[in-house]
C-alpha cells in the first residue's frame, strides 16, 4: 500500500529540495522518504525496505521493494498513534495523523503536510492553492498544463475551465487559463481570469504581472503603476539573503515588473523613480529580454542632461535590438545625445591660456 501525498508551504513558495517526510510512530521515526521537486511523495508501507522518491520523481530501484505477500493489505496496526511530518530546512512543519485512516486499497491519498517558514517573505510566484484542491481539479489542471506544454491550447483552456469549475478558488487554474485566452487572443476574457485570481489571493504575483502587461500595451500608465507596485511591494532584491528563493525562482519575472513599473513612472513624469525601477530591471534582466529597457534609461538619462550614460545605454540597445524598426530613429537620436555630450565636455574644461 501506498501512502501519496505532498509537501506544501504556507506561502505558496517551491518546497526546498532537501524535504524529508517521516512517518512517526510513537515518537519514534519509522519510515524516511524524500519528496520530489515538486513536493510529492509516496510511502510504500509493508515494504522490506523504505519507499524513496527522487528529486526527478522516479521510485529509486533499490527503496521501495514490493511486500512478499501480494495483497495481503495493511493492518489498522500499522498505523497506530503514527503521523506523517516534513523536516525541512528553515520550515516548521504541520503534522498529518494516521489513526484514523482506513486502508481500502493499493494507495490512499493523505493530502498535504503543510509547511511553515521561519522568516515570512511578502510576495509569491506560486499559490498554494495546487495543494488545497480536490484532486479531480488536480488532475484536470495537471492535462491543461501538459495540453499548453504541447501547444494544444483549445484542449488546455478546457482543462482550466473543468479545474476552476470543480474548484472555484482554484488560483493557479484561473491564471494559466488567463494565459491560455491570452494566446488565444482574447483578452478581455483573459482579464478577467487574470482578475478572478487577484480577487482569490492578492499575494499571488504572477496574474498581477499578466495584468501590468496587458496595461502597458494598452499604454494605461496608471494601471500599470498601481499593478507593478503590488508586485514589487515585496522587492526580491530586499529578500535575497533569506533562502536565495527568490531571485533564484524566477527574477526575470521581476525584471519585467521593474521595467513595466519604470516605463510608467517616465510617462508619468516621476524621473527619479523610472531611473531606480530601471537600473533595478536592468541588473536583473540577465538574458537579457527587454532591449527596450535600455532605450527607456537613454532617455531617461538624456532627460536628466547625463548624455554620456545615454549614449552607452543606447549603443547597448542598438546592439541587442539591431534590426528593430525604429533603428534609424535611435541613431538620429544618439548622434543628437554625442553632438550634445561633446558641447558639455568642452564646456567643462578649463580654460587653457
Amino acid at each position: 500500500m501506498f501512502l501519496l501525498g505532498r509537501v506544501a508551504t504556507d506561502d505558496g513558495t517551491p518546497v526546498p529540495h532537501d524535504a524529508l517526510v517521516e512517518r512517526v510512530c510513537n515518537n519514534s521515526v519509522r519510515q524516511q522518504v524524500y519528496a520530489s521537486s515538486r513536493g510529492d511523495f509516496s510511502m510504500q508501507l509493508g515494504a522490506m525496505k523504505d519507499s524513496y522518491l527522487d528529486a526527478s520523481g522516479d521510485r529509486s530501484p533499490q527503496y521501495g521493494q514490493a511486500s512478499k505477500v501480494p495483497g495481503a493489505g495493511i493492518s489498522r496496526l500499522e498505523l497506530k498513534d503514527c503521523e506523517l511530518r516534513a523536516t525541512v530546512s528553515g520550515f516548521h512543519s504541520g503534522v498529518i495523523s494516521l489513526v484514523d485512516l482506513t486502508p481500502a486499497s493499493s494507495s490512499m491519498d493523505v493530502g498535504s503536510i503543510v509547511v511553515h517558514r521561519a522568516t515570512k517573505i511578502k510576495g509569491m510566484t506560486l499559490s498554494a492553492a495546487p495543494y488545497n484542491a480536490p484532486r479531480d481539479a488536480r488532475r484536470a489542471y495537471e492535462k491543461g498544463l501538459e495540453a499548453e506544454r504541447k501547444g494544444r491550447l483549445v484542449d488546455a483552456r478546457q482543462y482550466f475551465e473543468k479545474a476552476v469549475e470543480i474548484h472555484p478558488k482554484y488560483t493557479n487554474a484561473w491564471f494559466r487559463l488567463g494565459a491560455v485566452l491570452q494566446k488565444l487572443a482574447q483578452k478581455e476574457s483573459a482579464r478577467t481570469a487574470y482578475t478572478h485570481a487577484t480577487t482569490i489571493d492578492s499575494k499571488f504575483l504572477p496574474p498581477y504581472l499578466s495584468l501590468a502587461s496587458m496595461a502597458y500595451e494598452a499604454e494605461d500608465w496608471t494601471q500599470v503603476l498601481n499593478l507593478t507596485n503590488h508586485v514589487l511591494d515585496g522587492d526580491p532584491l530586499r529578500y535575497a539573503n533569506v533562502t536565495g528563493y527568490i531571485l533564484d525562482l524566477d527574477p526575470l519575472d521581476y525584471a519585467e515588473a521593474y521595467f513595466y513599473n519604470s516605463a510608467a513612472n517616465y510617462k508619468l513624469n516621476k524621473i527619479e523613480d523610472a531611473e531606480k525601477s530601471g537600473l533595478k530591471a536592468e541588473r536583473l534582466d540577465v538574458r537579457p529580454r527587454f532591449p527596450q529597457l535600455h532605450l527607456l534609461l537613454a532617455e531617461i538619462f538624456a532627460r536628466k542632461n547625463n548624455y554620456a550614460t545615454a549614449i552607452s545605454e543606447t549603443k547597448i540597445y542598438l546592439e541587442l535590438a539591431p534590426h528593430a524598426k525604429d533603428t534609424d530613429q535611435v541613431r538620429e537620436r544618439l548622434a543628437k545625445w554625442e553632438k550634445l555630450n561633446g558641447s558639455v565636455s568642452t564646456s567643462e574644461k578649463p580654460d587653457q591660456k
